[in-house]
């Protein structure tokens, strides 16, 4: 668990119909301003486990903001809205819980990472600076979505970053490893996509057949770890099988 500093500076207050509402942090896609929005998601959340802030529906955390939605039979934005704003900046930090996933992939084949040698041109890199590079990346999830699973992961290192690629990909194979502007995502199921895709993790982002389905949160801090084909392959039918312990992988907050 990590602290995080937050800025001293107040929110803005937009109205998203007659009943919802969101806060507002920035304008930017920055830590400082998603750990701003985490904190006050899980202030509210502790707060209605208490009891309080009777009609509100529940909270919806982007990269800068936090979307508020209220039963409008049970309550009022006028009444609700300062109850929030009393718990934005709870003191100078906030300390944010997340866990350090670790994510074994391979980078290797054309199949598993057709964009790496142009990725590695573009950033006038080899193919090996990329994965290293990649590898050593101080990665945090933001947030989650586009799919169920799916998770917006920041940190990767600047010499990586791209626009999305001009043609996107009508299917991306699941799993697969990607980098996109300063961020690195892994699609939870075959898709289209624009990112570029440089390697892909036997893991599953989204399984039904576990109890929490969705492996990655908010705050999660990911490790990912290069491993080669027979270990891909070794790791990926204990995945297929329902056999892995995936305990080996997270260590808790």
């Amino acid at each position: 668990m990590a602290a995080v500093i937050l800025a001293d500076v107040r929110p803005r207050y937009l109205s998203c119909g007659d009943t919802a509402f969101t806060v507002e942090f920035g304008n930017e896609i920055a830590p400082g301003i998603n750990a701003r929005v985490m904190a006050l998601h899980a202030a509210i959340a502790a707060r209605q486990a208490e009891g309080g802030l009777t009609g509100l529906v529940e909270t919806v955390p982007t990269m800068r903001s936090l979307m508020v939605t209220y039963d409008p039979l049970a309550t009022t934005r006028a009444a609700l809205q300062p109850a929030i704003d009393a718990l934005v900046g709870d003191g100078p930090a906030a300390r944010l819980a997340g866990r350090r996933v670790r994510v074994p992939c391979c980078y290797e084949g054309e199949d598993f990472a057709p964009d790496l040698a142009d990725v590695a041109a573009r950033a006038k890199l080899s193919p090996a600076e990329v994965v290293e590079r990649h590898l050593a990346s101080a990665f945090t999830v933001y947030v989650l979505g586009f799919m169920p699973g799916l998770a917006y992961v920041a940190g990767l290192d600047p010499t990586l970053y791209l626009p999305r690629r001009s043609e996107p990909r009508v299917r991306v194979p699941r799993s697969s490893v990607a980098i996109a502007m300063d961020m690195t995502t892994i699609y939870p199921f075959e898709s289209p996509g624009g990112w570029h895709l440089i390697g892909r993790t036997p893991l599953r982002l989204f399984d039904q057949r576990r109890q929490h389905p969705v492996l990655l949160a908010p705050g999660d801090r990911l490790v990912f770890e290069r491993i080669d084909r027979a270990a891909f392959s070794r790791l990926d039918a204990r995945v297929t099988e329902g056999t892995l312990d995936w305990t080996d992988l997270i260590e808790a907050a």
